[in-house]
């Protein structure tokens, strides 16, 4: 067999490997791409980045509390700064449908003792990497407006939903944050906190705390599978980069 059909099967190779460990990678549930854009920068404290322009235009995982003058009150006098809801029914034949996607956010200061900056968690990526608080029930034990909306969903697809869940996540003024943003210069050699391409990301979560949350259920598979999508694409690089070379001798 010559040497090109080998190389190009090997290419083959490498992109089913690659492909077979993506889908593997989706099936796990965990988060790779965001797991990478939290740990990928490095790590700044606020005072660090307060009058300096060597940060200018990176992007960077900046640590720091909260300073809130107008938090959200929610129950149980909690004081949030961000408050995620989804409210979803599970229909037979569909799937998960939504009945309600409330997002509710306040500016705040991200400080610490050598200054603050100002983040406005609005401009989010989804999800918050928070713990997330999930109840799940019967369609029946809805309280309106949810149990209207459900009820209307299942009338328009015509068969009556088999499952609830509500699923909450918040960031608490009480919490210290890792906000994955973009340093922007300002006059005056000031600095300000932007959202990177993709959104902010904010957790209140430490770092490897972090990452085991968006790791998924099944992190070993997780891990397994990210090993399998780089080895793949190098393979089938390799494999095509060879066969091409060994076609192009021959000829």
């Amino acid at each position: 067999m010559p040497l090109w059909t080998v190389l190009g099967l090997v290419a083959v190779a490498g992109a089913a490997v690659a492909l077979l460990s993506a889908l593997t990678l989706r099936a796990a549930g965990g988060s790779f791409r965001t797991g990478r854009r939290l740990a990928g920068p490095p790590e700044a404290r606020v005072g660090t980045l307060i009058g300096s322009s060597e940060a200018a235009g990176r992007t960077l995982r900046v640590a720091g509390r909260i300073r809130c003058r107008d938090p959200l009150h929610a129950d149980g006098g909690e004081r949030l700064v961000a408050y995620h809801r989804d409210v979803e029914v599970r229909l037979p034949r569909i799937g998960w449908r939504s009945l309600e996607r409330l997002r509710e956010a306040r500016s705040f200061e991200l400080w610490d003792h050598d200054g603050s900056l100002t983040v406005d968690p609005s401009t989010v990526a989804e999800p918050l990497i928070t713990i997330p608080s999930i109840w799940r029930g019967a369609p029946t034990e809805l309280k309106e407006p949810h149990a209207s909306a459900a009820r209307m969903l299942a009338e328009r697809h015509g068969e009556a939903a088999v499952e609830a869940r509500a699923t909450t996540r918040t960031i608490n003024v009480t919490d210290r944050l890792l906000v994955l943003a973009r340093v922007a210069d300002r006059p005056g050699g000031l600095v300000a906190l932007e959202p990177p391409e993709g959104g902010y990301l904010i957790t209140n979560l430490a770092l490897d705390d972090a990452m085991r949350l968006l790791g998924g259920r099944h992190r070993r598979l997780t891990a397994a599978a990210v090993a399998g999508v780089g080895a793949g694409s190098i393979l089938a690089m390799v494999g095509l980069v060879g066969a091409l070379v060994a076609a192009a001798v021959r000829a």
